[in-house]
């Protein structure tokens, strides 16, 4: 018999007395059990077979009568399955598996088998929106077992899935291998949309269609892991997903470490997803009683192309993951692209000024303010030291930030607090901090080295730079968090077991930034590892923002963020407006407003018209900011399919609306030559049309004063004019009566 509940309507905070059905819930008949996680629009369902074997049994879009789920394995004519467990919702190795395995130990006694029979589940109710299941597996052989956790969010169809792996024997256990999920999924054909970058080159896709055999997604860099191979990924079913079209999955593990995703595809041809920690020399010895919790594992599957699952995952993030997602967020001027290393106090003071003028919420300043032995005048020293440089702030950081309040701004400031350079007085005094091989020559990225969290005296550490800033200066009001090494010659002096050592890495980091963010619970971070080399699930639950790529050319960050997009909300994407490129100002603003707008310029370098340009686009980015950052967000032309760009925002009442629209073919006669179709509007709703961040001296060619019906920009479209003469188009939609 299914359990019952009552839901409250999370828009208002009232409760709806109505009864639903658990969202999970068990069937028993006989000796097998069926376990179905339903979301609004999909479900998974586990079932065990009278051996207690327990398997995915389906995942897809959900039935209207759950009883027929039990009729869906009969559908499927696949030749024979010579081993019972190749759908197996946790796929172990050395008993009758012959396919890629989820888990691989070593038992006490050396025996290298594990055979996962189902013991029990139980469910637990978290809210009206989010359940937790618990499923119980053991070996009928050893005293080793093993919970799977799938917690599920069903107005936004994601599941988490996490393993915790305990034993009792009688003597250590080795894991040589611990996935976080092990999904399942039947079609007709797959495809693999995957990412790789370099710096300043972040999140290239590539999609394929996935073959028979192994696809691997993986990372052993240590820190910045997302550099070459970022972790999220996309799967369309039966063929490639479009934008409001198509089965697809979506895929990303919540970790900031080494990451592994196996994707194979089995000789019946069904598709077999394997994701967790890498276990790249990486076996952990696993003691009696304690238990190995893997990170999450998130998954997200629409039958409605790949608009619908963004759209689905920005909400669960704003909601569930990113600290204040549904809150604001400060503009700000940083000082790097205008002073690099080479500043002082009265130049700090002139810029503060400048953030004033250009009507910014925030100064930060960049890297270069500490260190005194070894001053840190370029990036070859300093690293570490964290006092104020005493040459450049003589009268340390406290006056700057009272001087920035003088000016009616806020100050936030620039650490890299993982790393140290080999010429500062921490590597001087603490060489057994550092990551490096003790008989191998040191090899730097960066000219810098990466501090070992593994080691507690290093958290603490770590912990303290942050906490010493910020409780001298109470009114600090942001924080970017760099890490720009990866990690060469892995080894560290603290730990006894080195195969531990990728692991407790990132423990060590997780417990620094978890007690970081209990102390300052509210001060926004951003999350900047050399451009995008750490943006997961993982590090947003700590950081409010994270800085996509340092190439802030705006044609280039036109196709990074519109892909990064797919996965992360616009509230959560810091864009600069900066002198790379060759687009006037107006295009470089109007690309940096599609999500948290900042000024990377010497302000006191602009013309009169440039700087009344910036002042008017910051006024009007205030009032638009919420629609953008809050709202649900419509990729409507692909700029890798189109000359044009263009991507529009809609608040969830459908009453205004936000478009950005830009040229990105410099080819001859290029532009928009067919209306763009909008998506998302109020059909039966009549809207007008503004155009907006126009540049002093400048006219529109779109009459704010034409109506046009929702279902008019939704089915005939609107011709936004974008041409070499207006690259960059902005426009505002308000519902009128």
């Amino acid at each position: 018999m299914e359990s019952k509940f009552i839901i409250g309507n999370k828009r208002t905070g009232s409760l709806i007395k109505i009864i639903f059905f658990l969202l999970i819930c068990s069937r028993v008949s006989g000796q097998q059990t069926e376990i179905i996680i339903e979301t609004s629009s999909n479900a998974m369902v586990l079932a065990t077979n009278e051996k207690g074997e327990l398997s995915t049994s389906y995942f897809g879009k959900k039935l209207a009568n759950k009883t027929e789920y039990l009729k869906i394995a009969l559908q499927y004519k696949q030749g024979q399955e010579y081993t019972g467990v190749a759908g197996a919702a946790y796929t172990s190795a050395g008993a009758k598996n012959l396919l890629e395995p989820a888990i691989i130990v070593s038992h006490a006694d050396g025996n290298n088998s594990l055979d996962l029979r189902y013991v029990s589940h139980e469910i637990k109710v978290i809210d009206s929106n989010v359940q937790l299941l618990g499923v119980l597996l053991k070996d009928p052989v050893y005293d080793f077992n093993i919970t799977l956790f799938y917690k599920s969010y069903f107005n936004d169809d994601i599941i988490e899935q996490w393993s915790s792996i305990q034993h009792n024997e009688k003597g250590n256990v080795t894991l040589y291998k611990y996935a976080s999920a092990n999904l399942f999924l039947k079609a007709g054909s797959f495809w693999l949309t995957q990412y790789h970058g370099e710096w300043a080159k972040e999140m290239q896709p590539e999609e394929a269609r996935i073959t028979h055999g192994i696809k691997t997604l993986d990372s052993k860099l240590g820190t910045r892991t997302n550099l070459f191979q970022p972790s999220v990924f996309m799967v369309s079913l039966n063929s490639p997903a479009t934008e409001n079209s198509g089965t697809v999955l979506y895929g990303a593990l919540e970790y900031s470490g080494n990451f592994k995703t196996d994707l194979e595809l089995d000789y019946q041809n069904n598709l077999r997803i394997i994701s967790g920690i890498n276990n790249y020399a990486s076996p952990y010895t696993l003691k009696p009683g304690e238990a190995f919790t893997t990170p999450a594992f998130i998954h997200l599957l629409s039958n409605a192309g790949k608009g619908a699952a963004s759209r689905k995952m920005h909400r669960w993030a704003r909601n569930y993951v990113i600290p204040n997602g549904n809150g604001d967020r400060y503009t700000l001027l940083n000082n790097w692209e205008s002073t690099y290393f080479d500043f002082n106090e009265d130049k700090l003071k002139e810029l503060l000024k400048d953030a004033r003028k250009l009507g910014v919420d925030l100064f930060l300043l960049d890297d270069g303010w500490f260190a005194n032995k070894y001053p840190r005048n370029g990036d070859v020293s300093g690293l570490g030291d964290w006092e104020e440089n005493k040459a450049k702030l003589p009268n340390g950081i406290t006056s700057l930030v009272k001087e920035a309040t003088e000016n009616g701004v806020k100050f936030g400031i620039w650490v890299e607090p993982e790393m140290v350079n080999p010429k500062s007085e921490l590597y001087e005094k603490h060489p057994d901090w550092v990551i490096k091989q003790p008989k191998r020559e040191e090899h730097y990225f960066r000219n810098q080295l990466v501090l070992d969290l593994s080691n507690p005296k290093v958290q603490d550490f770590v912990f303290g730079v942050l906490d010493n800033i910020l409780s001298k200066n109470e009114d600090l009001a942001y924080i970017k968090w760099d890490c720009n090494a990866v990690i060469y010659n892995a080894y560290s002096s603290y730990l006894k077991n080195q195969s531990h050592f990728y692991i407790e890495y990132m423990r060590g980091l997780n417990r620094v930034l978890e007690k970081i963010r209990a102390k300052y619970p509210h001060v926004p971070m951003m999350l900047c590892s050399g451009g995008g080399g750490r943006v997961d699930y993982a590090a947003l639950r700590f950081f409010t923002e994270y800085w996509p790529s340092d190439n802030t050319d705006p044609l280039e960050r036109i196709f990074m963020q519109w892909e990064y997009s797919y996965f992360y909300p616009a509230i959560s994407s810091s864009n600069h407006v900066t002198d790379w490129g060759k687009q006037p100002i107006k295009y470089r603003t109007d690309v940096a407003m599609m999500g948290k707008l900042g000024f990377d310029i010497v302000v006191n370098k602009l013309s009169k018209e440039e700087l009344q340009f910036c002042q008017e686009a910051i006024k009007t980015y205030n009032t638009v900011k919420g629609i953008i950052w809050h709202g649900d967000q419509y990729r409507l032309s692909n700029p890798r399919m189109s000359s044009v760009a263009s991507m529009l925002y809609v608040n969830e009442s459908k009453t205004s609306a936000v478009m950005f629209n830009y040229l990105v073919n410099n080819r001859y006669g290029e532009g928009s030559k067919q209306p763009i179709l909008l998506s998302g509007l109020d059909r039966n709703a009549k809207y007008r049309i503004e155009e907006i961040n126009l540049f002093p001296g400048t006219k529109s060619s779109i009459d704010p004063e034409t109506v046009y019906s929702g279902d008019f920009l939704m089915t005939v479209g609107l011709n936004p004019v974008v041409n070499s003469s207006r690259n960059s188009v902005a426009l505002k939609l308000m519902s009128v009566n």
